[in-house]
C-alpha cells in the first residue's frame, strides 16, 4: 500500500507514514486568539479521540497564544497559515509542531525561503496544502477548468518549491469538494510523490451530508492504501468530525478500539422503543475503552441471531428484551431496564 512506503514525518511524539496508524486530525473553530476557549475545545477533541489539532493563525496574537496552547494539550498543534510568512515563523517560534501553508500564496520564493529555513532549524514539517478552489488561473486554463490533474501539478510544484530550499519534511494535502476528483487526485498523487498524505473532502457541508460525502470518498482513497491523517471537514462541531472519522476508520478495518454499535432500522414488528434505546446505547458505550461489539435489536426474527454475532447485545421483544453475551442468552429485561442492564454488564466487563 503506498501508505506503508512513505516517508516518516514526525508532528511533535506522532509518526506518520512508513506504515504508521493512520491519524485523525479536526480544526479548532474559536479564535485562536482566545487561548482559554481554544483549549477548552481541544480538549473536548482529545477527549473524542483526536490525534492532531489544527488552528488558524491569522495575526501576531495568535501566534503567541500557540505558546500558552501547545504547553496546555496532550497532542501535537498544527499551525494554519495564508498569506503571511511572518504568521508561519512566529507560530513555529511560539511551540506549532507542523504548519500549513500554500507556497503560492506566502508572498514569494524570498520569503517561502525564510519559513522554510525556520522549519528546517527546529525540524518543524511543512504540510502542502493546495484545494480545487484555490488552484492557479493558469493551470486552470491549461487544463480547460479544474481537473484532478491539474490539482495534483499544483501540488507537486509547491512540494518542488520547499525541496529547492533544500528541506523534505513534508506532508500534502490535496483537497476538492467533488467526491470523485478528490478520489482521483488521490490516485495520481500517490503514483508521483512519496510523501505522507493528508485526506479530506473540503467543504463536505453540514454534519448530514458532510459525514456521508466524507464517508463515500475518504472510504475509497484510505481502502486504496492512500492515506496518512484524516480530517472529515464539517459545518458543525468540531467534535462531529473525529467521531464521524473514527467510525469511517473503524469501518474499513483500519482503526480498532472502542465499542462497535450495531442496530436494526426498525420496522412494523418492533415493539420497544428501539431508536431511543440504540440512541441511549450508542451514547452509554461511548464511555467504553472496550474493542467489542454491541448489538440493539428490535424483534425475534433477526434480533436474537444478529444480537449473538455480537460480544453483547439486545434482543427485544414487547416491552421487553433479552440481554445476550458471548452468544449465550442472560436473562430476559422489561424495556425500562435494558440500558441499566446494559451498563452493569460493560462496567464488569472482561475477556
Amino acid at each position: 500500500m503506498h501508505r506503508d512506503k512513505t516517508k516518516v514525518i514526525w508532528i511533535g511524539d506522532r509518526s506518520i507514514g512508513g506504515g504508521s496508524p493512520i491519524l485523525i486530525q479536526s480544526m479548532t473553530n474559536t479564535r485562536t486568539e482566545d487561548a482559554e476557549g481554544t483549549i477548552r475545545q481541544i480538549k473536548r477533541l482529545e477527549e473524542a479521540g483526536c490525534d492532531i489539532v489544527r488552528c488558524t493563525v491569522p495575526t501576531e496574537d495568535a501566534a503567541r497564544a500557540l505558546k500558552t496552547i501547545r504547553s496546555s494539550i496532550g497532542i501535537p498543534l498544527v499551525a494554519d497559515i495564508h498569506f503571511d510568512h511572518k504568521m508561519a515563523i512566529a507560530a513555529i517560534e511560539n511551540g506549532a509542531d507542523k504548519i500549513r501553508i500554500n507556497p503560492g500564496n506566502i508572498g514569494g520564493r524570498d520569503r517561502l525561503a525564510e519559513v522554510v529555513a525556520c522549519a528546517k532549524e527546529r525540524n518543524i514539517p511543512i504540510r502542502v496544502g493546495v484545494n480545487s478552489g484555490s488552484l492557479e488561473k493558469e493551470i486552470v486554463g491549461k487544463y480547460g477548468g479544474v481537473t484532478a490533474e491539474g490539482i495534483v501539478e499544483s501540488a507537486l510544484d509547491k512540494v518542488h518549491m520547499i525541496e529547492d530550499c533544500g528541506y523534505d519534511s513534508i506532508v500534502v494535502s490535496i483537497k476538492s469538494s467533488d467526491v470523485m476528483m478528490s478520489v482521483m487526485t488521490h490516485r495520481l498523487i500517490a503514483e508521483k510523490c512519496m510523501y505522507p498524505i493528508h485526506v479530506g473532502i473540503t467543504e463536505s457541508g453540514t454534519v448530514r451530508s458532510g459525514s456521508i460525502k466524507s464517508a463515500v470518498g475518504l472510504g475509497i482513497i484510505l481502502n486504496e492504501g492512500i492515506g496518512d491523517t484524516v480530517r472529515v471537514s464539517l459545518t458543525g462541531d468540531p467534535v462531529e468530525e473525529v467521531v464521524a472519522a473514527k467510525l469511517i476508520l473503524k469501518s474499513l478495518g483500519l482503526r480498532r478500539g472502542g465499542i462497535d454499535v450495531i442496530s436494526c432500522p426498525t420496522c412494523g414488528r418492533t415493539q420497544i422503543d428501539l431508536i431511543r434505546l440504540a440512541d441511549e446505547a450508542e451514547k452509554l458505550a461511548a464511555g467504553y475503552d472496550l474493542d467489542i461489539k454491541l448489538a440493539v435489536m428490535g424483534c425475534a426474527v433477526n434480533g436474537p441471531g444478529e444480537a449473538k454475532e455480537a460480544d453483547i447485545g439486545i434482543a427485544g421483544g414487547k416491552g421487553e428484551g433479552l440481554l445476550i453475551k458471548k452468544g449465550e442468552i442472560v436473562r430476559k429485561v422489561p424495556e425500562s431496564g435494558l440500558l441499566a442492564a446494559l451498563k452493569e454488564e460493560l462496567d464488569s466487563w472482561t475477556d
